[in-house]
């Protein structure tokens, strides 16, 4: 719609339209044509910029995937070109046209440049990505690292400082997710420390308050470990996590799941049926089908086969099991990055043509059928993500974003 007509249709709706009622209208428009009425009208501009419309414009949004992987180098007189390595970017619409419909993806080149760039995670329309850095201190080089969170849509971005350094003594992993209630973006860092004792320690970053705090007193007494990768389900992260100080009939194995509301921050635990909590936590990954929680069981550390079970109604150990998914006769192993809204799984399997084992291609299996659909998408071995994606106004009310000026879509 141009700005002439989008002024026009203003004009009209605001004489004979009540302003709720064109509220209730507008929430269900793309983002695209939001955009252009917020120029339009100091009233909508008012109400599109406020965060209670935009959780509101949220929800009518449907959710597609966004595929990344590493393109497999190219081959230059026997040897891998480093130059030719990319990454890439594919949205898929989760539709019924799903295998018909994918559009390349392109970062803005701020992004782009950024070294040793994955995703961390991506929730309600925005993209959070670390990377790495070496900075010389004191005749030192140390590695250090950044976030940005980035909304294609509204072409926004923000750079998030990770103050701390890193250290041999500790491991952390990170969780990413926008509240559903004030649209706030915030990215959780638990890290568990070897020495001088063992113990965990939690800080996170919200964009209202540009600040990491500290998170200390919310978390389980008990030091565990927590694993990538992690997931959003409503107001809640999740994360698969491991108490390796509790035994168990002389074994150590006590998975669980932790999870973090983020409307009050504070950290909980999701117990585990008995068969899942006992098995080995490397072999174990969480994920959602739709809106419930996943866990994916591996028969071994090679993966070859796959059991999905999903937790019913939010209930604590109400896990059942679904289906099992074994590798196709052509790959060892096979991989369950994420769900289609249908139920169906995409997997990582590796490339029949291929017999270095180092390329991988995707596919969809059918439950009911027992049959892998090609996704005709192939990449480097460990380096395919499948994450939620949708269209969304969520950073468009902060004003120290980073705007990019031009920046290639869907």
């Amino acid at each position: 719609m141009s700005p002439s007509k989008t002024a026009a249709y203003e004009i009209k709706m605001s004489d004979e339209i009540p302003f709720h009622i064109q509220e209730n209208i507008i929430k269900r428009l793309p983002v695209v044509s939001l955009l252009q009425f917020r120029s339009v009208s100091k009233a909508w501009k008012s109400l599109i910029d406020c965060s209670k419309f935009i959780a509101a414009h949220s929800v009518t949004q449907a959710e597609h995937l966004l595929l990344s992987y590493e393109e497999p180098p190219q081959m230059l007189l026997s040897y891998e070109d480093p130059v030719k390595i990319e990454n890439k970017y594919v949205l898929l619409l989760d539709n019924d046209s799903f295998l018909q419909q994918r559009f390349d993806y392109t970062l803005p080149l701020s992004i782009k440049l950024l070294k040793e760039l994955c995703i961390v995670g991506s929730s309600l329309g925005v993209l959070c990505f670390q990377f790495y850095y070496e900075e010389e201190e004191d005749f030192c080089t140390n590695l250090k690292r950044e976030m940005v969170l980035w909304n294609p849509s509204i072409r926004k971005s923000i750079d998030v400082p990770v103050p701390k350094k890193f250290n041999p003594y500790h491991e952390s992993n990170l969780g990413f997710g926008v509240c559903p209630v004030t649209c706030d973006p915030k990215i959780v860092e638990i890290t568990l420390f070897h020495k001088p004792s063992y113990h965990c320690e939690a800080k996170v970053y919200t964009v209202s308050s540009r600040k990491w705090r500290n998170l200390t007193s919310n978390l389980p007494s008990k030091p565990f470990r927590v694993f990538w990768p992690h997931v959003v389900v409503d107001r809640f992260i999740y994360w698969c996590a491991f108490d390796p100080m509790t035994t168990d009939n002389g074994l150590l194995n006590h998975n669980l799941i932790m999870s973090f509301d983020m409307t009050i921050e504070n950290f909980g635990v999701v117990d585990l049926p008995d068969s899942l909590r006992r098995h080995p936590p490397l072999q174990l990954c969480i994920s959602k089908v739709r809106e419930s929680l996943v866990m994916l069981e591996y028969d071994s550390y090679v993966k070859g086969a796959c059991g999905v079970w999903v937790m019913e109604n939010g209930v604590e150990k109400s896990f059942t099991k679904l289906f099992t998914v074994d590798a196709p006769y052509w790959s060892r192993t096979i991989k369950t990055l994420g769900f289609r809204k249908s139920g169906e799984p995409i997997m990582e399997v590796e490339y029949r043509y291929d017999d270095t084992s180092e390329q991988r291609e995707l596919v969809v299996y059918e439950p009911n059928s027992g049959r892998f659909n090609d996704l005709e998408i192939y990449g480097t071995t460990e380096t395919f993500a499948v994450n939620s994606y949708m269209e969304t106004l969520v950073m468009l009310d902060r004003s120290d974003c980073n705007i990019e000026a031009e920046v290639d879509g869907f």
